[in-house]
């Protein structure tokens, strides 16, 4: 068979199609961190034991399958210290939670590799572009060791994960959402030496834009730290914390930088400083957006301002109600919605 010919690598078609791929990407990489928000809201992390990158794939499917599993996971620190006497059924609810999750990170690791290699083979990929999807190929399987480090640091004698290492792991998930997702903006969006009728030039605003989404993934952060700690079942009440706008314990912890990593209190007071903040700031860059730029990035605009009062709102009764998990869920839920609009409006402002 002879190779195909050489396709013309800025046709608007064929950047339309890699464009959907990168995107189909973005969903499900979004849909395993939403998944995996739900593992560690209902304590399912730690109930698979071993990684088994590939016989893994396939669950148990008898009797038999299901009580070497169960075997397993009544041999780990989580059974013998938190889940003591737990039934197989109750096993299996919790098993499923982290299967899915495992499972779907395989998925997207076969979803971009293998229209990857047809389109290479295809020749429709531009040449600039491979040097950044094999970075995004390469985060994304740094992500799976990342899980499974992660996964390791609770199967030890304190069934509890490391908050750093579950913090890195979202952070990386989400690093390689932005990358998708601005590749994808990039590709269907190209904006060089055209500048959309009435878009802003106002270089404080785009610099804004960018502070602002720097905010929310920073926020974002701090909400890795405060459900590895537990943080959100402290201080159940608004505006104050407890008694006191300031927690007496915010410096309890020696050194100092401790406190800001591993003090349930002081995380938890960081997250909603960090939250007022990204309210405020995102409620005055929808303000301005909506006067000064070009009618793309408004809609962008529009599309933020709304999150981030949903997103407050949400945290807001999430911690009154003691941290119920629709809640708890919907509200990392729109924490992804709000970084994909204020991602948005960065890339509409940038473009020329």
């Amino acid at each position: 068979m002879t190779k195909p010919p050489l396709i013309h690598t800025e046709s608007r078609r064929h950047a339309r199609i890699i464009a959907i791929w990168l995107l189909i990407g973005c969903a499900l990489v979004a849909s395993t961190v939403i998944l995996g928000g739900v593992t560690r809201l209902t304590g399912s992390g730690l109930s698979m034991v071993d990684w088994e990158p590939v016989s893994g794939v396939v669950p148990p499917l008898s009797a038999e399958g299901w009580e070497r599993e169960f075997a397993a996971y009544r041999d780990s620190p989580e059974y013998r210290l938190m889940n003591q006497g737990m039934s197989l059924a109750e096993f299996k609810r919790i098993f499923w939670f982290e299967y899915a999750h495992r499972v779907l990170g395989r998925v997207i690791g076969l979803v971009f590799i293998v229209p990857f290699a047809l389109f290479l083979w295809r020749r429709i990929i531009p040449r600039a572009l491979i040097p950044r999807l094999l970075l995004i190929f390469a985060l994304g399987g740094a992500q799976g060791l990342l899980g499974w480090w992660m996964v390791q640091s609770g199967l030890v004698d304190v069934p509890r994960v490391s908050p750093y290492r579950l913090t890195a792991h979202l952070a990386l998930a989400v690093l390689v959402y932005a990358l998708l997702l601005w590749t994808a903006l990039t590709l269907l969006r190209p904006g060089v030496g055209h500048a959309e009728p009435g878009s802003s030039s106002d270089d404080g605003l785009r610099r804004w834009s960018a502070v602002v989404l720097g905010l929310a993934a920073l926020t974002i952060l701090s909400g890795g730290f405060v459900a590895g700690l537990d943080a959100g079942f402290v201080h159940n009440t608004f505006p104050k914390m407890g008694d006191d706008w300031i927690p007496p314990d915010l410096l309890a912890a020696t050194p100092w930088w401790l406190n800001l990593f591993e003090n349930r209190s002081t995380v938890q007071f960081d997250h909603r400083v960090l939250a007022m903040l990204l309210l405020a700031s995102g409620t005055a860059l929808w303000w301005v957006s909506a006067r000064r730029a070009g009618r793309a990035a408004r809609r962008w605009a529009h599309a933020s301002f709304v999150a981030v009062w949903a997103q407050a709102t949400l945290g807001v009764g999430t911690l009154l109600l003691f941290v119920p998990i629709p809640l708890a869920a919907l509200h990392q839920t729109n924490a992804l919605v709000l970084f994909t609009a204020l991602l948005g409006l960065t890339f509409e402002l940038r473009r020329r």
